[in-house]
Formats: C-alpha cells, structure tokens, sequence
C-alpha cells in the first residue's frame, strides 16, 4: 500500500488497478515486495512484479514468461523480463492476468 500510494493519484490507480486484478483472478495470491517493488506470490513464488518510474509502468513476469507470450506484447518496449506500459498506452490488464495465470500455473507444479 505504501508504495502504491507514494505516486501522483493518475499513476498509484493504475498500479492499483493490476494488483486488484490479479488478485481477482488468483485470490490465493499474496501481497509482497521484491527487489524493493510490489509483487503479487503463491506458494513464495513470485507470479508478478510492477512498478511505476517516470514514463511507464514495468510489469516483470520473468524472462521465461516473456518469451511464452512474445507475440501479444510487440506493443510494448521488452527487455529481460521486462515489459514497459508507457502512460499513454492502455493498461492490458487481461493480458497482465494472463502472465500471472501462467506464472501460477507454474507455481503449482513446482
């Protein structure tokens, strides 16, 4: 909540806007902080990290995940297990489910 909270309203919506629809989607998820960010977990795997810097929000599902949905996301600027969502561009959050779903998909067969 903290660092949700911490950015001008416009952006602390939309970074709240992903994690209620991930946890939506897979309620048993928990609330945490990795790599100083908020992450959304099950079982103590991360299914999802976001974060907001000054042109964009960051989605990091991991590399593997990235590169699973690749040709959903040639909209958006990558880099190793990164997504960038410039402000102006819609935040996709079924696609954000999506990479969460897929990451929990993981986390339960681990």
């Amino acid at each position: 909540d903290d660092y949700i909270t911490s950015f001008p309203p416009n952006i602390s919506a939309q970074l709240q806007k992903i994690r209620q629809a991930v946890k939506t989607a897979i309620p048993d998820s928990d609330d945490a902080l990795s790599y100083g960010v908020p992450a959304l977990r099950l079982k103590g795997k991360n299914l999802i990290l976001y974060a907001a810097f000054k042109q964009h929000i960051g989605i990091y599902p991991g590399p593997a995940t990235i590169e699973k949905f690749a040709s959903e996301l040639t909209a958006y600027q990558l880099a190793k297990g990164t997504i960038q969502i410039k402000f102006d561009q819609p935040l996709p959050l079924k696609l954000i489910v999506r990479l969460a779903q897929y990451n929990a998909s993981l986390a339960k067969i681990a």
